[in-house]
């Protein structure tokens, strides 16, 4: 997984077609190594949330090319590497699970993200309604041990919620997205797959509440 990582870091030095054309063959072996990667990571997810077992290597990962249609920054590529595994993949609106790898930068990460209106009102209505049991989950010791809430909040609780509810800070959250920075070394441990599965399983609670609720 170091060649993952020195790829990455030349590419951030020189983030230009003509460059990236001439490393193609050095992009396309990292490309495999993260594939390979990424596939033995739901195969670890899938032993313990079985929505995973149906879930492809293909559908996870996102492109390295970057949509610059509508951004001032026109650098052609992503200077990372990312996977959203999920029941239907990346794009189906599911709590699921995410690892990305970016030198100085690699973290994972699951839950909700960008959930649509709709969902998002849902899914509050259900944290406020099953409240102790969110709590429980969100402030497991397990969980906050290596994960930090760092998620989008509104200013205030919308208004068809009480201000003084248990919950009343998470309703505030426009998504719903734990973070775990870990160092980029342990990608390149003997055990990477075995370390990034047992962090990712802290999530498995907060999916589990995420798609019981909203029935997806």
């Amino acid at each position: 997984m170091n060649e993952i990582i020195n790829f990455l870091k030349e590419l951030e030095q020189n983030n230009n077609r003509e460059w990236f054309n001439s490393n193609k063959d050095r992009y396309l072996n990292v490309k495999s190594m993260f594939e390979d990667f990424i596939e033995q990571v739901i195969q670890g997810l899938a032993t313990f949330d079985k929505d995973l077992s149906i879930v492809s290597t293909k559908e996870s990962i996102f492109r390295i090319h970057r949509d610059t249609r509508f951004s001032h920054d026109k650098t052609p590529y992503k200077t990372h590497l990312g996977a959203f595994m999920a029941k239907g993949g990346k794009t189906n609106p599911r709590g699921g699970y995410y690892v990305h790898i970016q030198p100085n930068n690699s973290l994972l990460s699951g839950g909700i993200w960008c959930p649509t209106p709709a969902i998002l009102k849902s899914l509050r209505q259900e944290i406020y309604n099953n409240a102790d049991e969110f709590l429980s989950i969100v402030e497991n010791p397990d969980l906050t041990h290596y994960y930090q809430h760092d998620d989008e909040k509104l200013k205030k609780v919308p208004p068809t919620f009480p201000s003084d509810s248990p919950v009343s800070e998470w309703l505030k959250n426009k998504r719903f997205t734990p973070v775990c920075y870990v160092p980029e070394q342990i990608f390149s441990s003997s055990d990477a797959v075995q370390q990034t599965v047992e962090r990712l399983k802290l999530l498995y609670p907060l999916n589990s509440f995420i798609n019981y609720s909203l029935s997806l």
